[in-house]
C-alpha cells in the first residue's frame, strides 16, 4: 500500500498594473499593491506594501498564527502576542544579494504561573511554523514572556 503525501495549494495571480507596480489577488480576498521598497526604487510610494514587507509579513504572521493555534489547543492562558520580525538582507555565501536571516522577536503574557508553558509553546510553534520552516535562511526568534495580571 503506498500513502500519498497530502499536498495543498494556496493560488495567488499577480498582475501588472503600472510603472512597477503589480497587484496580488487571491481569490475571495481583497487586492494587495505591491511595487519595489524605496531603498530599491525611489520614486517608490512608501505607503505600498514591498515583496520584502511581505516576505516578513508571511513569516511573523504564520508564527503567530501557530502559537495562536497551539495556545488554544493546549489551554494556554494567552492575554497578549506582539511579533517583530525584521528580514534582513545582505550578501548570501553564494554570492547572490538576498535574504540572509530572518529576525523575529516574540512578545506573549499569560497568567503567573505559565511563563515556562508560554515560552515552550513559542519554541515548539516556531518550529511548526510552515513559512519559517520553508526558508533557507536563518531564523533568530527571541522570547520575552511577560506575566499579565488577570482583572
Amino acid at each position: 500500500m503506498t500513502v500519498k503525501s497530502k499536498e495543498i495549494r494556496f493560488p495567488v495571480r499577480v498582475e501588472w498594473r503600472h510603472d512597477r507596480t503589480v497587484v496580488v489577488q487571491v481569490p475571495g480576498k481583497p487586492e494587495l499593491e505591491i511595487a519595489p521598497p524605496p531603498e530599491f526604487w525611489p520614486e517608490a510610494e512608501p505607503a505600498v506594501w514591498s515583496p520584502e514587507d511581505a516576505f516578513g509579513a508571511a513569516a511573523a504572521s504564520c508564527l503567530a498564527v501557530t502559537i495562536l493555534g497551539r495556545a488554544q489547543r493546549e489551554q494556554l492562558p494567552l492575554l497578549g502576542l506582539l511579533i517583530e520580525a525584521h528580514g534582513v538582507v545582505g550578501r548570501r555565501p553564494d554570492g547572490r544579494f538576498g535574504f540572509v536571516r530572518l529576525e523575529q522577536r516574540v512578545e506573549i503574557a499569560t497568567e503567573p504561573g505559565a511563563e515556562q508553558r508560554a515560552h515552550e509553546l513559542v519554541v515548539a510553534a516556531e518550529r511548526s511554523c510552515l513559512v519559517a520552516a520553508s526558508l533557507d535562511l536563518p531564523v533568530e526568534t527571541t522570547v520575552d514572556v511577560q506575566v499579565a495580571a488577570v482583572s
